[in-house]
């Protein structure tokens, strides 16, 4: 039996996922997270086959949850799913050490096997970002501004191209206001912008914001 540990700071959708996983032969949901912190504290308690893990939790999330645990539990499979559909996302969370990123949108039976294949070790892709990838892909020396950031700063970005402003993103990412006003300098230096307007222009050009409206940290 497959033991799912499942981490998603939302009931309804965990009581969805409990039951479409629960359906499925062999695969079994042992253990609930609502934010990054309870994910951690449950893996260092017991034994997991993989975590299924929510990008946009309260507190720390994203790509530094991810490293973080699989500096704890390097063996831990990890597959992301989440309401992100865009392949910068995919990218930084398979580079942080998922081995796998499936959307919210993904059919049941699509849920299913992807779990099933990152449980027995394999790495999972929808195909929708497989082919974003693919698409997008540049050569090392052509790489964009945006790609040229670290998660962090481009977890700043993406907030910035909201049109958030300093403080907003401070109590959202939970650190300093000055923290953050020296990653958008930071982040204006490395990507040659000059201000917040341009910074908007440049991901709406880019395709860098979703429907969600909500920030990748």
């Amino acid at each position: 039996m497959t033991r799912i540990l499942l981490a998603d700071d939302h009931t309804l959708v965990r009581e969805g996922l409990k039951q479409i996983l629960g359906m499925a032969d062999g695969l079994t949901v042992k253990g609930e997270a609502a934010n990054g912190a309870e994910a951690l504290a449950l893996l260092r308690q017991g034994e997991w086959d993989m975590l299924l893990l929510d990008l946009s939790m309260p507190g720390r999330s994203g790509v530094e949850l991810i490293r973080q645990i699989k500096d704890e539990f390097p063996r831990l499979p990890i597959l992301v799913l989440t309401m992100h559909g865009e392949q910068q996302y995919a990218v930084r969370a398979l580079k942080a050490g998922a081995s796998g990123y499936l959307t919210k949108e993904s059919a049941a039976a699509e849920l299913v096997a992807a779990v099933r294949k990152v449980a027995s070790g394999g790495v999972y892709l929808n195909m929708d970002i497989a082919e974003k990838i693919a698409r997008d892909f540049q050569p090392e020396g052509a790489a964009l501004p945006h790609q040229q950031l670290s998660d962090r700063e481009y977890s700043v970005f993406r907030h910035l191209a909201m049109g958030r402003t300093i403080g907003e993103i401070a109590t959202l990412l939970c650190i300093s206001g000055k923290t953050i006003s020296t990653y958008k300098t930071r982040i204006q230096q490395k990507m040659r912008i000059n201000n917040q307007a341009e910074l908007i222009h440049y991901a709406i050009k880019h395709r860098l914001l979703d429907e969600t409206g909500e920030g990748f940290e």
